[in-house]
């Protein structure tokens, strides 16, 4: 078998965050949703059931958490620091795309989500 692809995904992950560029957003703070997609080299745990064969997704969680909990003005920002995070903590990490959403944001408009989506390779 010859494997073209692994991705490793989180979706949809809801964090509470105190992202914005009003006083009264960092104050007060959103839910943001993020989704990831990671590709790294895990076919050694396809075929060993070993964690150590590949990037757990909890861990990816981690860092989500971890780098959403400093404010940010802008969700640019955040979405930086996550790319950042991952490729430090996980050299096996060979691309990331991230989707950073705001929750109902403060723009005078009925808008369920708004944000930014990013690619990165290593």
């Amino acid at each position: 078998m010859k494997l073209t692809r692994q991705t490793i995904l989180l979706r949809r992950v809801r964090v509470y965050a105190r992202h914005g560029v009003d006083a009264q957003e960092q104050l007060t703070g959103a839910y943001f949703y993020v989704d990831m997609a990671v590709d790294a080299d895990f076919s050694t745990a396809l075929r060993t059931d070993d964690l150590t064969g590949t990037v757990s997704y909890a861990d990816l969680f981690r860092c989500v958490k971890e780098e959403m909990a400093f404010p940010s003005r802008l969700v640019e920002h955040a979405a930086g620091r996550i790319l950042e995070r991952v490729f430090h903590d996980f050299p096996s990490v060979a691309r990331i795309r991230l989707t950073l959403t705001k929750e109902n944001p403060p723009m005078g408009a009925d808008c369920r989500e708004a944000g930014v989506e990013v690619e990165a390779e290593r």
